[in-house]
């Protein structure tokens, strides 16, 4: 069935019966690309009859569906006339596995970060009403998402709406881990409560049958109408606050669920739609597991599938985080740990096994995780944030106003940064380096090795270090060479060190000099680059600055090894993006210095940068070591002019 289905338009015309065979169908496809290529499956299983409901009553390509995340957009794509080419997700120069609206019209706003949908949703909304036209707008948004602060200065505004928009809150008690928090238990009283409706018909039966008082009971207790629907009803905030409420419908009755949409879209005013699905549906293995399953890496065949991103890899950095993090917790109880909706991903969950009183999962609300950490650290405590680097764009305004301007102690541990891999622009943790370097009063630090990270670690816990501490990593350690380097050379706060020479023999002075400064898991490269022109036998002496911090910048150290070695090259090395980045620090001081040795610099250009693996894309961006050996080679050719 599936290969007939070329546009939404083929799903409407199908019976319940054949729809529920194209889910079949689906949950198949999606099984097979996914264990192969890797990506989001839990999330996508659920949303099967939902999204098949969702397309035989609406018209992607004329109306404005907007998945919240983007992550369960998969069956989106498969629907919208991409089956063919579905077995290239996630794949460089393949389908993206998040909304693109260069990808396809269906796409109609672009998603990767929680929360987003309801604001956007409403923008569409009014942007319809004012232009006079008639398209739907709905947005599909998880429980998850609700966790974020964002969403309810959306639904606050939304409540004076009068135009027609639907809200499918997809509640599958779910984010990446379980859901914490009020609105969580709010949701769950929802799925299991009993009915209003049959609520409030018993007390009037039983009410009216009293002699001569029953009917004055009634009428007192309507008095107290308000309160007494908060308590009772079922969405009843949301009636509050202005919006209709329908549901909780069943999310894998394909009929049911058809129906209730259809009914949203008929009250034409701003609806919550209240839709229940199981994460992972379809698949015994991640229904008992979805968190194992929310994101699964890229498998030969199902049965190794057994493990989540980088099991395969020698060394997580969140391992090293969550052994060291632990360690020190031991030894001093004002160590607190917070993560945003993130305790597996980040390591942080065998803190929480240890030291449950201490950790705190905020979900969602990495502004709300940050500002709290301030508070803790303003009352004595010393609390360590573990967020996702391209997450933490959100608390920008709080590290700067909340932690710096007021020189607290938090520690911050940004996972994932630099190029990401697979999961594409929204992703990557490339922007961190920049944007931290403009915050006051910072420590941001970038380890190459998962030693140099367990040392700085270790050093942020030294509370004579004033203000906000920042450690960016990526997911994995892959470093390859002599890792009795950081033994020799340990990490100094504020300092960095010459981690490779190769013009120490004096048969080799007349070479030309370069002089490399890296800084985090770009240091790898710069090093394999060293190697790769050693091995060719090019007329080069290679030194390799390790600068570890990027502020406080080890200016120094820097000018030192310059005056020291008289490069005819500077050679700048970072897995961030390049303008405002480590590059540019060291280009300003230089500059201070009065410094014109010839400067170039290795780094991610201001364009976004799309999925591939790691390695694919390092290679794009001319980041591995060959890219960097041919950039030294193109200097030395223009005889370093």
């Amino acid at each position: 069935m599936l290969e007939n289905i070329k546009t939404p338009a083929d799903v409407k015309n199908l019976s319940y019966k054949e729809k529920e065979l194209l889910a079949n169908e689906i949950r198949e496809r999606l099984i097979n690309v996914v264990m192969k290529n890797g990506g989001h499956l839990a999330s996508n299983l659920g949303v099967v009859e939902l999204t098949i409901a969702l397309y035989s009553v609406l018209d992607p390509y004329t109306d404005k569906i907007i998945w919240d995340v983007g992550h369960q957009s998969y069956v989106h794509k498969i629907l919208t006339g991409r089956n063919d080419e579905f077995d290239t997700l996630r794949m460089f120069g393949g389908m993206s596995g998040f909304p693109k609206r260069d990808e396809s019209k269906a796409d109609s706003f672009e998603t990767g970060h929680s929360s987003t949908s309801v604001s956007a949703a409403i923008g569409m909304a009014r942007a319809r009403d004012i232009r006079g036209e008639k398209y739907k707008v709905a947005a599909v948004i998880g429980d998850g998402s609700f966790t974020n602060g964002m969403v309810y200065e959306a639904l606050n505004d939304a409540g004076r709406m009068f135009g027609s928009v639907v809200f499918i809150l997809n509640d599958n008690g779910m984010s990446i881990s379980r859901n914490i928090g009020g609105m969580s238990r709010y949701l769950g009283k929802i799925r299991t409560g009993k009915s209003y409706i049959r609520m409030k018909k018993g007390v009037k039966q039983v009410l009216g049958r009293i002699p001569r008082i029953g009917n004055f009971i009634i009428r007192k207790i309507k008095r107290m109408k308000t309160a007494f629907r908060v308590l009772t009803i079922p969405g009843e905030w949301f009636e509050e606050i202005g919006l209709k409420y329908i549901g909780p419908v069943n999310g894998h009755d394909i009929e049911e669920t058809e129906k209730a949409i259809e009914k949203a879209f008929y009250m034409d005013r701003p609806v919550v739609l209240h839709i229940i699905t199981k994460k992972g549906m379809g698949y015994p293995e991640a229904e008992e597991d979805p968190s194992k399953y929310h994101g699964v890496t890229a498998y030969a065949d199902r049965a190794s599938a057994n493990k989540t991103e980088c099991d395969r890899c020698e060394m997580k950095y969140s391992d090293v985080l969550a052994e060291e993090l632990c360690a020190l917790a031991e030894k001093d109880d004002k160590i607190t740990a917070i993560t945003a909706a993130m305790p597996s991903g980040t390591g942080l969950s065998k803190f929480d096994k240890r030291f449950h009183d201490r950790f705190f999962d905020v979900g969602i609300a990495e502004e709300h995780a940050v500002t709290m950490a301030a508070g803790m650290a303003a009352a004595g405590l010393k609390p360590y944030v573990a967020i996702y680097s391209t997450f933490m764009q959100r608390a920008y305004d709080q590290l700067l106003h909340d932690c710096a301007l007021q020189k607290l102690k938090v520690t911050i541990t940004l996972d994932r940064a630099g190029i990401s891999g697979r999961d594409g622009r929204t992703h990557h943790g490339i922007y961190d380096l920049a944007y931290l370097n403009t915050v006051p009063g910072i420590s941001v630090c970038a380890p190459s090795c998962a030693e140099e990270l367990r040392q700085m670690i270790s050093m942020s816990a030294d509370i004579s270090i004033p203000g906000p501490f920042v450690i960016r990593y990526p997911a994995i350690d892959s470093y390859t060479w002599d890792r009795s380097i950081t033994e020799r050379y340990p990490v100094k706060y504020g300092k960095g060190a010459v981690i490779y020479r190769s013009g120490e023999d004096t048969a080799h002075k007349d070479r030309a000099r370069v002089l490399i400064l890296s800084i985090g898991r770009i240091t790898d490269s710069c090093i394999k680059a060293a190697e790769i022109l050693r091995s060719r036998n090019v007329n080069v002496n290679i030194t390799i600055f390790n600068a570890r911090f990027l502020k406080p910048l080890d200016g120094d150290g820097i000018l030192g090894e310059i005056d020291a070695m008289k490069p005819d090259l500077i050679l700048t090395a970072e897995d961030g993006v390049l303008s405002g980045g480590f590059s540019h620090s060291v280009a300003m001081l230089l500059k201070t210095e009065g410094n014109t040795t010839h400067f170039t610099a290795v780094g991610v250009p201001e364009e976004p940068v799309e999925h591939g693996s790691v390695d694919e894309l390092y290679k794009m961006l001319g980041m591995d070591g060959e890219g960097i050996a041919q950039r030294i080679i193109s200097c030395m050719e223009r005889g370093f002019s």
